[in-house]
């Protein structure tokens, strides 16, 4: 009796080990998995300049090799202007505080950047002026979005939930075995592009609806 007893809770601890083992697998949280993530948007245009600035928060050092590491929180600037052979600097306010410096030009791009430690992921507009050689331009940048457009973490989650199978193959009980790019795109309407890779470096790319989470086109490479 006695042995049939400690095999009856051997076997009692078995399945609750493995009852464990199941929960943290259905638990786990893709979101910290992601090597890059571009949650926000903020947009302004005239004539003759355009301005593009990005919350992102991307891993450093930034190297796509399916393994996730430590990220760093950045605002990444991007402006046109009809030359790029003058000096280029930018002021703008996030809570306000002041930020800002020199822009260094892009020739492949053709167009000015610049990037600094900042969170302006909760921010509604962004206001800029910019010294462009002799000029100053004042610019308004506004986000993009707006109630409709689901945040990065729930278009995430839906894409688990319409892939499962996929995201499956590539977990086990040590976590996810790989890294995932989450960028909000806008192009005359917002969207997001997921992008998985394997320790592999097999690349899965989804394009996303941000309104509704729906995928609209997917490829692998």
């Amino acid at each position: 009796k006695v042995f049939s007893l400690k095999k009856l809770l051997f076997l009692l601890y078995s399945i609750l080990c493995l009852f464990t083992l199941s929960s943290c697998r259905e638990e786990i949280r893709y979101v910290d998995y992601v090597s890059e993530l571009r949650n926000n948007i903020f947009l302004a245009e005239t004539d003759n300049y355009s301005l593009r600035i990005f919350s992102i928060k991307k891993e450093n050092p930034y190297e796509m090799d399916g393994i996730p590491k430590q990220t760093s929180i950045l605002t990444e600037i991007y402006f046109t202007a009809p030359k790029g052979d003058l000096d280029c600097s930018i002021s703008f306010t996030v809570q306000d505080r002041q930020f800002g410096g020199d822009m260094s030009y892009d020739n492949v791009k053709a167009e000015y950047y610049y990037s600094c430690t900042l969170d302006s992921s909760k921010a509604k507009e962004i206001p800029c002026t910019l010294q462009y050689g002799d000029k100053k331009i004042s610019l308004v940048a506004k986000s993009v979005l707006d109630e409709s457009i689901l945040s990065a973490e729930k278009v995430l989650k839906a894409l688990q939930e319409e892939e499962k199978e996929f995201f499956s193959a590539l977990t086990d009980q040590y976590g996810f075995q790989g890294e995932i790019y989450v960028r909000l795109i806008y192009e005359d309407s917002a969207y997001y592009y997921v992008g998985v890779i394997d320790r592999n470096i097999n690349v899965s790319a989804f394009l996303i609806n941000a309104k509704t989470g729906k995928i609209l086109a997917k490829r692998q490479s």
